[in-house]
């Protein structure tokens, strides 16, 4: 096959000679675009420079070399020895127009070759005739005009958000989110969070985080995942939490023993309480006084006996109340795991016409609870813990953020959203199944947690070694410029108020589950915390798409959704029936509503109307509206700038 026409020496001669004399970047930014760049690092690069150029900062490779590394992208672009290498191999600064026309030529050329590959594939997928020669006339015209297009406004923070980083957890947990995703065909990033909140279940309430020796972090963690019906969320959730509920019943066995010999020892001591009432009230006065002391004493010695409950790590859709009872029940620890999110609704008042959020705002932060009872007083949990996973369809998401209270307290602010890509439809058939020692090991290490941490009733401490202290500094100095008015999380300051802590919590889980008989005897290291970052990173890219969802009008809903299909199928042209016939959903049920999202996506720059054919003079269908999209749709682009920790 023919190699796409390019001329990298000629790329290299630009850059260099931009590099070498910033004030020619201008009259060279006229004739060429980062994307006519056939290398893409050489894009990004001049990409990096046209930006620096419009700020009105001279882009010199000190100063190119200090914006990349800030934004992430220095190694991708091969680092600063090779911006002195560009400037190393410039023949002649004043040639710099001679080669940006040969490098501008070649990217022509290469649409040229483009347009007859796209218009070979619009002849094969079977489209109408009329509506194929007006595309082909449209993409034609589009060519030879150059393009012109810009770089499109962003919808929101939703697009390209990164995949689930499977590979920061414990290997036994790595494997089998790895495993089960694979054989469920279904995205890591669900597997992966719902592993958390399996680690989670297993820690909470049983250890703590240290920081800097006065500053302690909980385990537990709210996790909810973002996928749309017949994602096969059951069969994630049954693979993933299924060994909670056989440790939940290992601990049950171990526990039913004491549970008999206390019920026989309250109805032993109550016996002989009313017995020793019974004497007391029929006793004449001399002896009264003694037997009603002995008769108290007895009855105090019946209500010292406590029976066990039967450990239960687990519940499903809960009111707050049952959750509250079930808390003070299991010594503080509880979590809430479902594929579903009716849990929502239940909070919201349900079953009882009032929100109820106090449990899982106070289950979350470990915050002292009064859970009242009618048969006798009422109870302090000293610490709550309580763990939430979820998996809720997406209108569930847009309906939680105005259900009273939800924002405004808080709860919003302490959960973790993953927003993954939904895979139906792309899904392989007949994928291999969670190889059984995978599946095993997971089984024997989580149920192995749970047991190690079961009988602690003061929570294991895990401190932070030095270096790990240090990083967490690192996380708290970079965050707090992006919570300020207009700063990247301004909107969300609530949410990323607690972003360090839920770092942290992270981090304490991933120590736990690599030392699983004796973690709490060790410091947690900064690799660790790391570790424990990447996993904030994921999560803070998918809050921002996840806040900016629950905020968006239906046009704009629509418009990421028809975006996803066409960074899903690489579409560059396409006519409105043939959008309609591949997007159409319970939003988008006639070609008319696809009027307002392709507005908006027209208005923010990532696609555009050619002019409409003239009708057929034999009379007929008119040819569909045919759009062509902007060809930076198709580039990565990063939504988050990942939180930077020093080495």
């Amino acid at each position: 096959m023919t190699r796409p026409a390019h001329d990298l020496s000629a790329e290299r001669a630009v850059i260099g000679a931009a590099l070498i004399a910033p004030s020619s970047v201008a009259e060279l930014a006229a004739k060429l675009s980062p994307g006519d760049f056939y290398r893409p690092a050489h894009g990004a690069l001049w990409d990096a420079i046209c930006r620096l150029d419009a700020a009105g900062t001279p882009a010199d490779p000190i100063t190119l070399a200090a914006h990349l590394a800030e934004t992430g992208d220095l190694a991708r672009v091969g680092g600063a020895p090779y911006l002195h290498t560009l400037i190393s191999e410039v023949p002649s600064v004043g040639s710099a127009g001679y080669y940006a026309e040969i490098v501008a030529g070649h990217a022509r050329r290469r649409e040229v070759s483009e347009l007859g590959l796209r218009l070979t594939q619009l002849a094969d997928s079977g489209s109408d005739t009329a509506d194929l020669l007006a595309t082909g006339r449209a993409l034609l015209e589009d060519t030879s005009a150059g393009a012109g297009w810009s770089p499109p406004i962003p919808l929101g923070t939703g697009r390209h958000l990164p995949v689930f980083p499977a590979h920061v957890l414990p290997g036994w947990v790595a494997d089998m989110v790895n495993a089960v995703a694979e054989f469920t065909q279904t995205p890591v990033d669900l597997a992966g969070s719902i592993a958390l909140a399996a680690l989670s279940t297993a820690a909470g309430g049983r250890a703590e985080v240290e920081v800097r020796g006065s500053w302690r972090e909980p385990t537990n963690l709210f996790t909810v995942v973002v996928l749309p019906p017949g994602s096969r969320k059951s069969a994630v959730f049954a693979a993933i939490t299924g060994p909670l509920l056989a440790a939940e019943s290992a601990l049950g066995e171990r526990t039913k023993p004491a549970i008999i010999e206390a019920e026989l020892a309250a109805r032993v001591a109550g016996k002989a309480a009313d017995k020793a009432a019974h004497a007391a009230a029929n006793a004449d006065a001399a002896a009264r006084d003694t037997l009603l002391a002995e008769a108290t004493a007895a009855a105090m010695q019946a209500e010292a006996v406590t029976v066990p409950r039967l450990p239960q790590l687990v519940a499903d859709d809960v009111t707050s109340e049952a959750a509250a009872q079930l808390l003070a029940e299991q010594g503080g620890r509880l979590a809430v795991l479902s594929p579903e999110g009716g849990i929502f609704a239940t909070i919201a008042g349900r079953y009882s016409g009032t929100p109820n959020l106090e449990v899982f705002l106070k289950g979350h932060a470990g915050d002292m609870m009064r859970v009242g009872r009618l048969s006798r007083e009422a109870q302090h949990v000293a610490k709550p813990a309580l763990t939430m996973g979820l998996a809720v369809q997406p209108d569930v998401l847009r309906d939680i953020a105005s259900m009273p209270g939800f924002r405004g307290l808080g709860l919003l602010a302490r959960i973790l959203f993953a927003l993954p890509e939904n895979t139906v439809g792309f899904r392989k058939i007949g994928a291999d199944p969670v190889p059984a020692e995978v599946a095993e090991a997971y089984r024997e290490n989580l149920g192995a947690l749970v047991v190690a941490l079961a009988e602690w009733t003061d929570p294991a401490v895990l401190p932070l070694a030095e270096a790990a202290n240090a990083r967490v500094l690192d996380i708290e100095r970079a965050v707090e410029p992006r919570l300020a008015p207009g700063g990247a999380w301004g909107h969300i300051v609530d949410w990323g108020s607690k972003y360090t802590g839920a770092v942290v919590r992270m981090a304490g889980l991933i120590h736990l589950a690599e030392h699983l008989r004796g973690g709490w005897g060790r410091p947690v290291e900064a690799a660790t915390i790391d570790r424990a970052a990447q996993l904030g990173d994921y999560y803070a890219a998918h809050a921002l798409a996840a806040f900016d969802d629950m905020g968006a009008d239906q046009a704009t809903r629509n418009a990421r959704h028809i975006l996803a299909w066409i960074e899903r199928t690489g579409a560059t042209t396409f006519t409105k029936r043939d959008l309609f016939r591949a997007t159409k959903s319970t939003t988008i049920r006639a070609v008319a509503d696809l009027e307002p999202a392709l507005s908006v996506l027209d208005a923010h720059g990532y696609l555009r109307q050619v002019d409409p054919p003239a009708r057929p003079r034999t009379g007929g269908r008119p040819p569909s509206p045919t759009f062509l999209v902007n060809p930076d749709v198709h580039q990565p682009a990063a939504t988050v700038h990942p939180i930077r920790r020093t080495a």
